[in-house]
């Protein structure tokens, strides 16, 4: 059993009391609230994703092989490498909260 206490606005606590009340028991509300979080991890992911590709078309070049590259320096600080790299570390950070939570 978890004993959860958050520390939100009292008003969100109201709220957040009414959606408890609302569902069928707690475990479907807790089972809920980890679906949508991954929803929205692997909807991120996706973005993330149709946005590399982009730049992969656009330079021709993996975005893994762009990534080593910009690591070791050799690819610049222009706009589009540093937000292609910026993407490149969320899907990664995207990708290790996946694993977290289908664990």
């Amino acid at each position: 059993m978890l004993n959860l206490h958050l520390n939100v606005d009292p008003k969100t606590a109201k709220r957040l009391k009414k959606v408890l009340e609302y569902s069928r028991d707690e475990e479907t509300f807790a089972q809920n609230v980890i679906s949508y979080q991954l929803a929205e991890l692997r909807r991120g992911s996706l973005n993330i994703r149709l946005d590399m590709k982009a730049f992969e078309e656009k330079y021709g070049l993996s975005s893994q092989d762009f990534y080593r590259k910009f690591s070791q320096g050799e690819m610049g600080d222009d706009e589009d490498t540093i937000t292609w790299a910026g993407l490149v570390e969320m899907l990664a950070e995207n990708e290790r909260r996946l694993q977290g939570l289908e664990g």
